[in-house]
């Protein structure tokens, strides 16, 4: 069972990004914006990120880096961060998933899951 004064929950918007991508040459654009709600009871500080990224491929990608869009938000108790990036596969179908590392304000280090999600051409699912 997970400690209630740290629960952090992330959700997660995608789209393709056909304006940028390159079909021709295996490259698809993808944008994301994700919010991260703080659902605990103490505010928490965003202070890093660790990616998993998986094309269609298999190809696996990870990256890891402090906070989000060159931010470390600090969270209050029942409010969120919500911030748009992206990322460039060279397939048409891929999924991301990982963890942000946080700091609760009593100083407790705790993950926030990001559940996996797929980054999709439209029509590329059947």
């Amino acid at each position: 069972m997970s400690d209630p004064r740290y629960q952090v929950d992330v959700s997660v918007v995608t789209r393709y990004l056909a304006e940028q991508s390159q079909p021709e040459q295996d490259r698809f654009a993808f944008a994301y914006t994700i919010t991260v709600q703080n659902n605990g009871l103490l505010p928490a500080r965003l202070l890093s990120r660790h990616w998993v990224i998986t094309d269609g491929d298999g190809h696996v990608e990870e990256v890891r880096g402090a906070g989000v869009v060159g931010q470390q938000p600090l969270i209050e108790v029942g409010k969120s961060h919500t911030y748009s990036s992206g990322t460039v596969m060279t397939s048409k179908v891929g999924t991301m998933q990982g963890t942000y590392q946080m700091l609760a304000e009593d100083g407790k280090h705790f993950d926030a899951i990001i559940a996996p999600f797929r980054l999709a051409v439209p029509g590329a699912l059947h």
